[in-house]
């Protein structure tokens, strides 16, 4: 299936996946609707391709029923991204995290229902598998919560389930492991580790790592993200109604990651080699270890991930290095 002429809507597009996937779908020929309400996306996200003819931005709320409503009238598909991530917040604020990721979602989805479109495929979490300590992580088999983040994110799953039982409305669940790349942004009490520490061996200061840094995740690049949501759209009927890993069946050590990540930056930065991490207590909530299985979506979508942890980290700090500060 081409996606040439479809009406897409993807919510939460002015965010870092959310944004890149616009920008991926206009090359595609597609036309594209934008829904963020920007209290975590960013309208500077949006800037290259703004003026496209097949791209439409829309400021409005997913918590809002009738705006959902109003933007999915007419589309094809609906890639649903918007959501309040991060753990730790979750953890401080679960209302705000439950208005948007439970409430916001299900408001998504019933307008998707209501407007009939063709497959609804959504961002779902690695933190599902709560804590399993299974690995790897194999998409039948989760664990007890460990977070309000969490409980968001399986929430959606079931009522992805739901309404495709009941409604008939093809649901693709994506549970992303530890997303990173271009336009991620840095900045802020929230932000995911590897910008955070790109941000901080740029101008010559030390990342915190919470825990011992023995701590590992399935590191991701933006591209291979894309590539899954794409698939998730043009895969085979029989593939829905279910959940898949997005990651790259790798495990990689916080460690590791900063000692990988310190060899990459020498190369715009040399002097960052003397800069030494700082050690904090470990955060509440946190997996300690994350590992994906991803043979299911190599089976049932086609997924192959394009780029290594390496591969796309030389290229996420090639793109931070080159921003203007």
């Amino acid at each position: 299936m081409m996606l040439k002429g479809t009406r897409i809507v993807v919510t939460g597009g002015a965010g870092f996946i959310g944004s890149n996937l616009c920008e991926h779908l206009l090359a595609q020929g597609a036309t594209v609707v934008c829904l963020d309400n920007l209290s975590t996306g960013n309208i500077d996200n949006l800037t290259e391709f703004a003026n496209h003819p097949h791209f439409t931005f829309i400021q409005g709320d997913i918590r809002n029923l009738s705006t959902c409503l109003s933007v999915l009238a007419g589309a094809d598909y609906v890639l649903h991204q918007a959501a309040l991530g991060s753990v730790p917040r979750s953890i401080q604020d679960p209302h705000t995290t439950n208005e948007v990721n439970v409430t916001g979602f299900l408001n998504v989805i019933e307008a998707a229902r209501q407007a009939g479109v063709k497959r609804f495929v959504y961002a779902s979490s690695s933190s599902v598998y709560g804590d399993l300590t299974e690995s790897p992580k194999v998409e039948e088999r989760i664990g007890n919560p460990l977070s309000p983040y969490a409980v968001s994110k399986y929430t959606n799953e079931l009522y992805a389930s739901v309404y495709q039982v009941l409604h008939g409305l093809p649901c693709i669940g994506l549970r992303y492991f530890n997303v990173f790349g271009r336009r991620q942004n840095p900045l802020g009490e929230y932000a995911a580790v590897i910008p955070r520490f790109i941000n901080l061996l740029k101008k010559g200061e030390s990342p915190t790592i919470f825990g011992d840094g023995t701590q590992s995740r399935d590191f991701t690049y933006i591209d291979n993200v894309i590539q899954a949501n794409v698939k998730a759209l043009t895969s085979p009927p029989e593939s829905t109604g279910k959940c898949y890993n997005v990651a790259c069946g790798s495990a990689t050590s916080l460690n590791q990651l900063y000692a990988t990540m310190v060899e990459l930056a020498a190369r715009y930065q040399p002097e960052v080699r003397a800069i030494r991490p700082v050690y904090a207590p470990p955060r509440p909530g946190d997996i300690l270890f994350s590992l994906a299985s991803i043979e299911q979506g190599r089976h049932q979508l086609g997924y192959y991930p394009t780029h290594t942890l390496e591969e796309g980290l030389a290229e996420t700090i090639k793109w931070y290095w080159t921003q203007s500060n």
